[in-house]
């Protein structure tokens, strides 16, 4: 299991430094009723991981039973591969300015600011099934762990921890609102702006780094 683990510690890294998740999150908790709303949007975005993970880890295991193990390493490998180039892409696109695909849609911002906690949970987890990255990050994952060859338990917990760590850095935010809330919001406030000033900056070098270690661990997987 630790190897499994080792494997997946890139794609949780890349999964949770997308800044605009982290964004939205600081967002709401700087709006009425934040940290509920953040946290039913965290939730939100959380459910929809974990159905992704159900359905998808079945239909893996499936694949391998019937075509066996190999299968596993071609559907890893080339998910993986696929991973590196659309983070390539995605850094070429900042560098150049272009709109981000995975961005939220026009008026979220306002949307937000009157939405309730139910709407927080539904936007969550729109959000995420629209989220082209989050999808590939987390069918890699998937696809990892049934790579290295665990019981079903195995890569549940597995596959719980990613999605738990995938999400951390979204959900520090509002952990801290719980435990300091009357110094929370200077924080937050100097946080959120110091995302929204470098987020380009971000995404380009963590595009650029995962984006070159995922493309050769795909390449490498795929003709070794």
């Amino acid at each position: 299991m630790g190897d499994v683990l080792v494997d997946l510690l890139p794609l949780l890294i890349g999964a949770a430094l997308l800044p605009v998740w982290i964004i939205i999150v600081l967002f709401l908790l700087r709006g009425e009723r934040g940290p509920g709303k953040a946290a039913a949007f965290l939730g939100g975005a959380m459910l929809v991981r974990l159905a992704q993970g159900v359905i998808f880890g079945l239909l893996i295991e499936t694949a391998v039973q019937e075509y066996g193990e190999e299968s596993a390493n071609a559907i890893a490998s080339t998910l993986l591969l696929i991973v590196g180039i659309l983070l390539l892409l995605g850094a070429v696109k900042k560098w150049r300015r272009e709109e981000d695909p995975d961005a939220p849609p026009p008026g979220w911002q306002e949307f937000l600011r009157r939405a309730t906690p139910v709407k927080a949970l539904g936007m969550g987890a729109l959000l995420m099934v629209l989220a082209l990255k989050q999808w590939v990050f987390t069918l890699s994952a998937i696809a990892v762990i049934e790579q290295g060859g665990l019981s079903r338990g195995e890569n549940v917990l597995l596959y719980v921890l990613f999605t738990l760590a995938a999400q951390s850095l979204m959900a520090a935010p509002v952990v801290v609102t719980w435990l300091a809330p009357a110094r929370a919001d200077q924080w937050l406030g100097a946080l959120e702006g110091w995302l929204q000033h470098n987020e380009r900056v971000i995404m380009i070098a963590v595009s650029l780094i995962f984006g070159v270690w995922f493309f050769w661990k795909g390449i490498s997987g795929l003709i070794g």
